[in-house]
């Protein structure tokens, strides 16, 4: 039985080696020269029908993730109504989705096929780099918006984030994937491999320095354990707590005063917003969860990773994780009307798709979107365990001053009219 630092090394060393994870052979690499194997020939090549499903899953992962995030991405520019603080959140997402489907499963499966990668070693580095880079980007975007979710619902009163703010939180975002990526760029390289039949296998691996002789680096240790942490218990545990309160908020808290039709409106679309936001969070545990599992799973049982299926394994799990990128712009479209229109408007052309006028903002929305930094205080609401809407105390004064003003307002118009009336001007 290992001990657990050196199932945490095995674990977190590999992790995010995803190029080399299974056939990574027991040969000696020494500073990229090239080695002959003493084996015939590359044993780690699929027969050509496996390739051809293979092929097919990976081809339509990869089309519908970028297809789908970059309709995304067109929904929100495009529509003035989509431009809000989520949906902004949402196209930094779709961003990263979209880049790492195009820029890096698309290579790594090609590797993965044939045990071989033939796009050079500066690719080598810059796939890697990116691999690192939109998974960090996809998963701090997530954690921004449970966090922006959380203040919206949990503290109303505060001001939301603007345009700009919300530029700058995304811009971040990017600067720290970028400098956690930053060892991919320096420590990855190729090694070249022959065998005795003629054919030559380059493998993309990574090259940390200080290494012992069994090819361990405590410098590759440690940046695995903070990335792990960083990138998947550190974001699954804050979203876990963000949208518990926030569903403690929306479907569990009481209060006094009765809410009018447009407050339970306002109350449904947060919940609605929220069920989508939770959806999301889910469904990219489960598609990370076996990819982490593989590798606790063969730290115990290396013996595994000598199965004759191992590789065909090994690619439906890697499949599932990258998949996720493809999940998003599906759910957007199920779970949100106004996705859901805005794919109806780019898909126009197609004779099964009805496309519904979208509906005109009220008077009142224009003035609270053009005005109000927080919302208006009927937004505010609290609901209560049996599913009566109510308004918070703190707020029922706001509204009845908000309410008297209005009816001076209107007794002070009614004067002016009557006054106007008279052929005077008060």
């Amino acid at each position: 039985m290992q001990s657990l630092d050196e199932l945490l090394y095995n674990f977190t060393s590999q992790s995010w080696n995803v190029t080399t994870t299974l056939w990574y052979d027991n040969d000696t690499y020494h500073n990229g020269s090239n080695y002959t194997d003493l084996a015939p020939r590359n044993q780690f090549v699929l027969p050509w029908w496996r390739q051809m499903i293979w092929t097919l899953l990976f081809a339509g992962m990869i089309t519908v993730a970028t297809g789908g995030n970059l309709i995304v991405i067109w929904i929100v520019l495009a529509h003035r109504r989509m431009r809000t603080v989520t949906n902004y959140f949402l196209v930094n997402l779709s961003i990263a989705d979209a880049m790492v489907s195009t820029l890096n499963v698309t290579f790594n499966y090609t590797y993965m096929l044939n045990s071989h990668w033939p796009f050079g070693t500066l690719y080598c580095k810059i796939s890697q780099f990116i691999a690192v880079l939109t998974i960090c980007a996809s998963v701090f975007t997530l954690m921004a918006i449970s966090i922006d979710r959380y203040m919206a619902i949990v503290n109303p009163l505060k001001p939301r984030m603007g345009k700009k703010a919300t530029l700058c939180v995304a811009i971040i975002i990017w600067i720290i994937g970028a400098i956690l990526s930053l060892p991919m760029l320096l420590f990855y390289t190729t090694y070249t491999q022959n065998f005795m039949n003629g054919e030559v296998r380059v493998v993309c691996y990574s090259a940390w320095p200080n290494t012992d002789d069994n090819g361990l680096s405590y410098g590759e240790y440690l940046y695995n354990v903070i990335f792990m942490v960083l990138t998947y218990f550190l974001p699954i545990g804050s979203m876990t707590f963000t949208y518990a309160r926030v569903g403690l908020e929306l479907w569990g808290s009481q209060s006094i005063g009765e809410a009018t039709a447009r407050q339970l409106e306002n109350i449904r679309s947060k919940r609605r917003v929220v069920k989508m936001m939770i959806v999301v969070v889910v469904i990219f545990a489960v598609c990370w969860l076996p990819f982490h599992m593989y590798f606790i799973v063969t730290s115990y049982l290396p013996e595994i990773t000598n199965e004759p299926y191992i590789q065909e394994v090994f690619l439906g799990i890697y499949w599932l994780a990258m998949s996720n990128s493809m999940y998003n712009p599906i759910i957007y479209c199920w779970m949100n009307t106004r996705f859901r229109r805005g794919f109806a408007q780019f898909f126009f052309w197609c004779p099964w798709v009805r496309v519904t006028a979208e509906p005109s903002l009220s008077r009142s929305e224009a003035v609270t979107s053009r005005y109000s930094c927080t919302g208006s205080p009927e937004m505010h609401t609290r609901i209560s365990r049996n599913g009566t809407v109510r308004i918070p105390l703190h707020l029922q004064s706001v509204r009845s001053g908000n309410d008297r003003l209005l009816a001076h307002h209107r007794n002070h118009g009614q004067k002016c009219r009557t006054s106007q009336a008279r052929g005077h001007v008060s």
